[in-house]
C-alpha cells in the first residue's frame, strides 16, 4: 500500500472504529453485517452500504482484504445482515473477479460515493441469505 494510502487508511478507519460506528449502529435503519471476530470468537458488528437483490446481499468494501470484517470472513465466512431492521444469516463470499467500481454504481449512492472517495484497494462482497 502506497504511504498517501495508508495514512488515508488510518485516518479513515481511526475515525470509523471510534465514531462513525458506534454512532450509525444504533440507528434502527443502517445496515449491518455481523461476522465472527477470528480471534475472539465475538460478535463484530460493522455499518456497511449495500443492496439486496433477491437472496443475495452485495457490498464494497473500501479496504479490501484489509479490513477487519474481511478478515473475519476469511476464517468464518459465516454471517448475519441487518437489512431494514431485521436480520437475515448468510454466508459470505470474497470476489476478486468483479469489477469493484462498477458494482458501486448499484449501490446506494451515498455510500458508494464515500467509498470510491475514502476507499483503497476495493473488494466487492456476495452474502448469499439463507433465510
Amino acid at each position: 500500500m502506497a504511504r498517501h494510502d495508508e495514512l488515508k487508511y488510518r485516518t479513515v478507519t481511526s475515525f470509523q472504529r471510534r465514531i462513525g460506528n458506534p454512532l450509525l449502529s444504533r440507528l434502527p435503519t443502517q445496515t449491518l453485517l455481523e461476522t465472527v471476530g477470528r480471534n475472539s470468537g465475538q460478535p463484530r458488528r460493522t455499518p456497511v452500504g449495500g443492496r439486496r437483490v433477491g437472496d443475495e446481499f452485495w457490498l464494497v468494501s473500501e479496504y479490501g482484504e484489509q479490513s477487519q470484517y474481511v478478515r473475519n470472513i476469511k476464517a468464518h465466512p459465516q454471517v448475519r445482515v441487518r437489512i431494514k431492521g431485521r436480520w437475515h444469516a448468510g454466508t459470505a463470499h470474497l470476489m476478486p473477479q468483479d469489477d469493484a467500481r462498477a458494482r458501486l454504481k448499484s449501490l446506494p449512492r451515498l455510500n458508494s460515493l464515500a467509498v470510491r472517495a475514502l476507499g483503497a484497494g476495493l473488494l466487492t462482497v456476495r452474502v448469499d441469505l439463507t433465510d
